[in-house]
């Protein structure tokens, strides 16, 4: 097996040299360092990644809390994550908080013990143990998805965040089912405390109010993100004295629910309930009807949050950053709406808060 003094012999330079080429802890002439990286290549040397951990106390490991099980959301941004990860050097340890705030906690701690040199985490609906373990250690660290608010002047630690647009999207869904002739229109929410929640119930409710409708807080109900609680919810809906003719399932899994409990009710979809979705999915046009939803960026929200962890990594003590990726509308046919393409197109522009 190949050495670092075979790579340096190779190229012609001092096994110094080769270091801070596989390091990045000096630089090198470009003509060098292409030097050193042909050698590499051509000898097949592998770095011994532990070894270098002790020069540089960085592991190149990027620890990554999701709950990519239990909401196939994730698995999405999951890609993204590792296709950027990889792309800058770095491998992943993964780990499934499931939306619980104790275990949430623990999994956090187990990545950090694994001197992982960041973390990438969607955080729960009561992040405060998280919040403060990371502040606690100053881990570098980026929320994902969720957002996580504090008070400004209280001391406590901020981090950098990614997230997709929330309430905007959901006004426009409730806006193009009000277009169309709705005048009671359901909202499906998600699990109370997130911030995705908050934001999307936020959305519905500037919708209604834009297209010059009541909220009637017996119209909204919580499906906790999941499958199941988005079919009892979608139930309890179908089972008022008056009930909508028009629903918002706010994810995925949800929307799954809500199909489910029409469908036990022998309900069709959109001629007893039209239907639009927040979160698209692969299958979402194999549905009949095809289903109209808000497409959220995963990929790149996973993507980004790489590149903010390892902006952060490089100038730890650059003020926290919060950025916010545009969703897509895609048109299709469960909204009532005739046959369409299903092209998207944006709902606002990116941006990033201080």
């Amino acid at each position: 097996m190949p050495t670092m003094v075979d790579v340096a012999r190779s190229a012609g330079v001092s096994v110094a040299t080769v270091s801070h080429v596989l390091n990045d802890t000096r630089p090198v002439l470009p003509g060098t360092r292409q030097a050193v990286l042909d050698a590499v290549e051509e000898l097949g040397y592998t770095p011994n990644t532990l070894a270098r951990s002790l020069v540089t106390s960085r592991t190149r490991s990027i620890g990554l809390a999701v709950s990519a099980i239990s909401n196939p959301y994730f698995t999405e941004i999951l890609q993204g994550v590792e296709a950027s990860a990889l792309e800058h050097g770095y491998s992943l340890l993964i780990a499934d908080p499931h939306d619980d705030p104790g275990h949430e906690r623990k999994v956090v701690q187990l990545l950090h013990e694994r001197r992982v040199d960041g973390m990438i985490v969607a955080p729960s609906a009561e992040p405060g143990d998280l919040v403060a373990y990371l502040g606690r250690h100053r881990v570098p660290a980026v929320f994902l998805d969720r957002v996580v608010e504090v008070p400004e002047g209280d001391g406590a630690p901020r981090f950098d965040q990614v997230c997709a647009e929330g309430a905007e999207p959901t006004a426009l869904l409730v806006g193009h089912l009000a277009g169309l002739g709705h005048r009671r229109i359901g909202l499906v929410a998600g699990r109370p405390g997130l911030s995705t929640t908050r934001e999307r119930i936020t959305g519905y409710r500037h919708g209604l109010a834009a297209a010059g409708l009541p909220f009637d807080d017996r119209l909204l109900v919580h499906g906790d993100s999941e499958a199941e609680g988005g079919e009892r919810a979608t139930a309890a809906l179908l089972s008022r004295a008056v009930p909508p003719t028009a629903l918002v399932t706010a994810n995925n899994a949800m929307t799954i629910g809500a199909l489910r409990a029409l469908r036990d009710r022998g309900l069709s979809v959109p001629g007893d309930l039209a239907l639009c979705c927040f979160d698209d999915f692969a299958w979402a046009d194999l549905f009949t009807p095809r289903l109209t939803a808000v497409a959220q960026p995963s990929r790149d929200l996973g993507a980004r949050a790489v590149r903010l962890l390892l902006e952060r990594l490089a100038a730890p003590d650059r003020p926290a950053r919060t950025v916010r990726l545009p969703c897509a509308f895609v048109h299709r046919t469960s909204c009532g709406c005739p046959e369409q393409s299903g092209q998207a197109h944006v709902t606002a522009p990116e941006r990033t808060l201080p």
